[in-house]
């Protein structure tokens, strides 16, 4: 090592001068800050698209606009909480919930949280006082996510503009150790893996799982999902101005999805990445799906979760969108 160094100390001396002639109009080379930083910013807009596009954590911890089609975030409210979840919304809900505030404020949010406590929150479904929460949040999923992919989370997170936003209490029917998916949850999210991109069908399923599709799309039974319809869809949302259906996303080609093309799946969420596409008041035709914020989707993830669904078990099940 010594001869090593000894020896470049003397070569330096004979390029020096071709070193420096050659680089007078060249830029800087990158310094070891520089990378760190730019490493920060991709690991941040990874959590950004995340967090706004895909697990919809924004859209479930903000204040949503219904007065226009699919009731996309309010301005000002991303993160801040006390959007209400309930069973006037949807039957299975048993009770009153919140979505809680993830702002780094202080007082109300999650400012003086760790990473570590966070991804307790995200992964385990347990505060940062210990309390349990209710698996709305889907941490049973956010379980089997890639570590990194929630890490970006948390960096996005903490880059939020605090709101000082004291949400109410949740007011449950139903003991929380009933609610709780103990058996679904690893110990540790160390181990797991994003499946490669190339991987459409795989990859699709993760980030299908990621949003939570089936939650929605998947019939409740007595509060419970029911595993042998996945993606069928027919649980019944109130919204404000109307009543609607989730559809049936199995690849059923009577009732569900089985006839669509790659295109017009595509189609379903891109129409609404400009303001006129959704900046009307829909009335009556409203959804509560979050088509806004799931139209930030890449257009290659959007064909990795048809890719998925194509492959999902066909099920005979037909949903009247807006029941009368």
């Amino acid at each position: 090592m010594k001869k090593y160094i000894a020896f470049a100390a003397m070569f330096t001396l004979i390029i020096a001068a071709a070193y420096f002639s050659s680089c007078k109009d060249k830029k800087s080379e990158p310094t070891a800050g520089d990378n760190k930083e730019d490493s920060l910013k991709k690991v941040i807009e990874r959590g950004d698209y995340l967090a706004n596009h895909v697990a919809a954590c924004i859209h479930c911890h903000s204040k949503r606009d219904f007065s226009q089609y699919s009731g996309p975030v309010t301005p000002g409210t991303e993160g801040g909480g006390g959007d209400v979840f309930s069973n006037e919304i949807l039957d299975a809900i048993p009770g009153v919930f919140y979505g809680k505030n993830i702002t780094p404020d202080n007082e109300t949010g999650i400012g003086t949280w760790t990473d570590d406590e966070i991804l307790r929150a995200i992964t385990q479904g347990i505060s940062k006082k210990g309390d349990t929460l209710f698996p709305l949040m889907p941490y049973a999923n956010f379980n089997r996510m890639a570590k990194d992919d929630l890490l970006a989370i948390i960096a996005y997170l903490r880059t939020l503009k605090p709101i000082k936003n004291k949400v109410p209490e949740r007011k449950m029917m139903i003991p929380i150790a009933m609610a709780y998916p103990a058996q679904a949850l690893q110990p540790s999210v160390d181990n797991n893996v994003r499946p490669a991109a190339s991987d459409l069908v795989k990859y699709g399923e993760y980030m299908a799982t990621v949003a939570d599709c089936a939650t929605c799309h998947t019939p409740f039974v007595k509060g419970q999902l029911d595993f042998s319809r996945m993606y069928a869809g027919g649980n019944t949302f109130h919204i404000p101005k109307t009543v609607v259906n989730s559809a049936n996303l199995t690849s059923d080609s009577a009732t569900g999805i089985g006839t669509w093309t790659e295109e017009r799946f595509l189609n379903k969420f891109t129409a609404y990445r400009e303001e006129k596409g959704y900046k009307y008041d829909a009335g009556n035709q409203n959804t509560v799906m979050p088509l806004v914020d799931y139209a930030g989707m890449t257009d290659a993830d959007l064909k990795a979760i048809y890719a998925y669904l194509k492959t999902v078990k066909p099920v005979n099940n037909k949903v009247e969108k807006f029941p009368k």
